[in-house]
């Protein structure tokens, strides 16, 4: 199954979107990384029914826009990955 994403409810300050076929591995994450963002006032996601029912995450800010929010939070996990996939395959060298 393909993962992706689908708009529910927008507002000016606040975006509530279905994650289709994602779950804790990389929702979890993701509210940590959003709540590390001063202008985010809320994130936090959950399931109603962990087998029928794909997540959905709330981002409420203060200033500017969620979506704006989502993707600076997006892509300094991405950063994080990237930096970790790094470190990895430099000490992949060293043993081989």
């Amino acid at each position: 199954m393909e993962s992706s994403l689908e708009i529910v409810e927008k507002q000016k300050k606040s975006i509530k979107l279905k994650m289709l076929h994602y779950d804790n591995t990389l929702l979890k994450p993701l509210i940590e990384e959003m709540l590390k963002d001063d202008m985010v006032e809320e994130a936090r996601y959950y399931i109603r029914h962990p087998v029928i029912d794909d997540p959905e995450i709330i981002i409420k800010v203060k200033g500017g826009s969620p979506q704006a929010a989502l993707n600076r939070s997006i892509k300094r996990l991405s950063k994080n990955f990237e930096d970790l996939l790094a470190d990895f395959n430099r000490e992949l060298k060293q043993i081989t």
